[in-house]
């Protein structure tokens, strides 16, 4: 079977800035920050305190197919955002019965699973465990409510490849739909970590700011944790045409790579390879990308090294590039985070705007370039995001700007 073109009719995105796709976007377009203050109970000397995480309120405000005895928080944020995707995508349950589902995950039900390890270790508060606990815990729950609510009866995967989750996710997707393996699929990434004993773990590693987000600047001192959920619906560009869906744009290309190396620390080199392959997997050259959205997590080892994986892939073209990391608008959604990069980079394209790197103060002469640091123009029809995660686990999705 010929390969397909393969369209996006459905995006949807709860986050720190709230439900909604359009919030999402608009937060990244406008420069607006969703760090809060986070002090919690069951961490003794707190050092770091911001994180992006997703109020109570708006997870409750907004849910839909919630069953709270068998559903961790990570899936009632998924279910949101899949249900946004679905109606804008104007498809009906039954035109899932054959659809795959693949959504990622980086850790799953933390919520429920931080929960019973604070109660498990402190016998003398006299709380019962969960009994429902293995249900919502499993990484791969958000992928089968997903399918188990529209229907989906075609093939149910759930990457969990820490911060390629999402990016992996929308990859696999595109190639099945594209091989002739599925006519579509919902598909993205979702994250509920923003809870204490995840807090501190990442705390304890060093690589949390105390201040502020930075990505690329000289000054730069830590990622900001956030989470949140993404989900795309991907389809045949012919069956989006027969049936008069809006296109929200294409995707031209994905890649993935492993950097078979340091377990922490990115090999460029892996990351270049990655991009090349999704260039060269859409039939691009380097210079048809308009917009990079950097994975960009303003610690001192990513942010040198994806310089210079994308020195590599675009060489002299590199300064015409504009480039910018959102993660300090919307945190590091770990497993969800190539998915609401992902719906940023669309976005970015269907209104001809590169949104800008937030806080931003000074190039640093190892990396020596300075991304976006106000919304500015995108001209181009080309966009590229970033997905790299520790385990040297690259992914690079390229987007096109739907054809009118």
């Amino acid at each position: 079977m010929s390969e397909r073109a393969v369209v996006i009719t459905g995006v949807g995105a709860i986050s720190c800035h709230g439900a909604g796709a359009d919030t999402l976007w608009r937060a990244a377009r406008d420069g607006k920050s969703g760090a809060r203050t986070y002090e919690f109970d069951r961490i003794e000397d707190q050092k770091v305190t911001q994180a992006a995480g997703v109020p109570p309120e708006t997870v409750s405000e907004n849910a839909v197919h919630v069953r709270p005895r068998m559903q961790d928080r990570v899936v009632h944020m998924a279910l949101i955002a899949a249900e946004e995707a679905v109606q804008q995508s104007g498809l009906s349950k039954a035109d899932f019965k054959d659809a795959g589902v693949i959504v990622g995950s980086g850790f799953g039900g933390a919520n429920t699973l931080d929960d019973n390890y604070y109660f498990h270790a402190r016998p003398h508060l006299d709380v019962r465990m969960d009994p429902f606990s293995i249900p919502k815990i499993m990484t791969n729950a958000a992928a089968s409510w997903i399918s188990m609510t529209f229907g989906a009866n075609g093939p149910i995967y759930c990457n969990s490849t820490a911060c390629s989750s999402a990016g992996q996710s929308i990859g696999m997707a595109y190639h099945m739909i594209k091989s002739g393996m599925l006519d579509r699929a919902i598909t993205g990434g979702t994250e509920g970590c923003v809870v204490a004993g995840v807090f501190r773990a990442w705390e304890v590693l060093r690589v949390m700011t105390p201040t502020l987000c930075r990505p690329f600047s000289r000054d730069r001192n830590g990622m900001l944790l956030g989470e949140g959920a993404g989900i795309l619906v991907l389809e045949t560009k012919e069956s989006a045409q027969a049936r008069g869906a809006t296109i929200l744009a294409e995707v031209a290309g994905y890649g993935t790579t492993a950097d078979a190396g340091d377990l922490l620390r990115p090999n460029p080199n892996g990351a270049a390879r990655s991009m090349t392959q999704a260039l060269q997997s859409g039939g691009l050259a380097p210079s048809d990308v308009a917009y990079v959205n950097a994975h960009g997590t303003a610690t001192v080892a990513n942010d040198v090294s994806e310089t210079e994986a994308m020195r590599q892939v675009f060489g002299d073209g590199f300064d015409a590039v504009a480039v910018s990391s959102t993660k300090p608008v919307h945190g590091h959604g770990l497993g969800a985070a190539g998915a609401l990069e992902a719906i940023v980079t669309i976005n970015a394209l269907r209104e001809r705007i590169a949104p800008p790197n937030l806080h931003f103060t000074e190039q640093d002469p190892k990396i020596g370039f300075t991304p976006v640091t106000e919304a500015r123009a995108l001209d181009g029809r080309y966009a590229m995001s970033n997905s790299f995660a520790f385990g040297g686990i690259n992914a690079t999705l390229v987007f096109g700007r739907a054809q009118t």
